[in-house]
């Protein structure tokens, strides 16, 4: 009987591989467009999986009904708040865009009043920089405010025009969601099979990666949202125009660490000041920095404790870079590469030290 050639084994087994990493590379470029649709249904299905699951253990084992029902729930408690508010905002940001168009917001007038509140001493510091030149100032940020608007109408109209996509978008999240929900534990048992790694090291690499995902829902976006909601009531309160503007900037602001919503409501609580509006002014000072910016440092630790377990810093430069290079989905995909970034190096450490014969530190 003739031994198998091991040489045409490996040549074999070789290009085996070599065929594997390709179809797998063909697939990841076929379904990019729509990488979006799949990172938020992943992350959707990670976080309502506890509510599948009590609902199944409700419904005596329906998996199918449950998983409807909790569709139902992201719906009506998620993406149709969401759309309303898209709707409500892109309406109060085009009539705020037509008031700077009109001239009903003068600029100029706005800084000659801020001028002529300024104290001596602000004026001498000022000028002692070289900085007095308040009409070049005013031109340049007039013209940057108008350009600004000009490009949020056209994305705006950009947005518009492709409703059809977002739809088909929400379509394939939405569908994807539900099978995530309902066979999500046999999709992941089979996943992680398939990846060459030890099972401790499989698991760790999971477990770490749903502990980010629903600490960066919990921890990011809940806060945010209630940050923004916050800060527009008492926008709102206050008689200032356009608060739902402002509320929906002070949660987008919110969600990029170490910059927060102070810079919404730092500089409107320094221009209500400056315009004469003393006590709105020192009433929103207050209220950002005891009421909205404390819900981060009381909420945050709540929801998520510490399931990241990242420094601070770590999650901004992730969190940045996600943003740059995946946009609103980078706010997850940037945090839970940073995470597996960090999980891989502990266990590559772990398991030399292990190889080393020396214990855990």
């Amino acid at each position: 009987m003739i031994a198998p050639d091991s040489r045409g084994f490996s040549l074999e087994r070789g290009f085996f591989l070599a065929f594997l990493m390709i179809v797998s590379l063909v697939f990841a470029w076929l379904i990019a467009p729509f990488f979006g649709a799949i990172v938020w249904a992943v992350v959707a299905a990670i976080v309502f999986a506890p509510l599948t699951d009590w609902l199944t253990a409700t419904l005596s084992g329906r998996r199918n009904l449950a998983t409807v029902l909790t569709l139902l729930v992201i719906l009506l408690a998620v993406i149709l708040p969401t759309v309303l508010l898209g709707g409500a905002l892109l309406q109060q940001a085009a009539g705020l865009y037509a008031k700077i168009k009109s001239g009903k917001i003068d600029f100029d007038l706005v800084f000659f009043q801020i001028e002529g509140r300024l104290p001596n001493w602000v004026q001498q510091q000022l000028a002692g920089y070289g900085l007095t030149d308040f009409a070049a100032v005013r031109a340049r940020i007039a013209d940057g405010a108008v350009k600004s608007f000009d490009s949020l109408a056209g994305r705006a109209f950009s947005l518009g025009q492709s409703v059809f996509g977002l739809l088909a978008t929400l379509g394939i999240m939405l569908y994807l969601c539900f099978f995530l929900l309902r066979d999500g534990r046999t999709i992941v048992a089979k996943v992680e099979h398939a990846i060459p790694l030890l099972p401790e090291y499989r698991r760790a690499l999971f477990d770490k990666f749903a502990a980010v995902v629903r600490a960066t829902i919990k921890g990011s976006l809940v806060v945010a949202v209630l940050q923004g909601l916050i800060g527009g009531l008492i926008v709102w309160g206050l008689g200032i125009g356009g608060a739902l503007l402002w509320g929906v900037l002070m949660g987008a602001f919110s969600l990029l660490p170490a910059i927060g919503t102070g810079i919404v409501w730092v500089p409107m609580a320094l221009y209500l000041l400056a315009t004469g509006a003393i006590w709105q002014g020192i009433a929103l000072a207050l209220c950002g920095f005891f009421i909205i910016s404390s819900v981060d440092n009381v909420v945050k630790p709540i929801l998520v404790g510490r399931d990241t377990q990242m420094p601070d810093y770590v999650v901004l430069i992730s969190t940045f870079g996600g943003l740059e290079l995946f946009g609103f989905n980078g706010l997850v995909v940037g945090p839970v590469i940073a995470a597996m970034f960090i999980a891989t190096w502990e266990i590559f450490s772990r398991s030399r030290d292990a190889h080393r014969g020396i214990g855990p530190r």
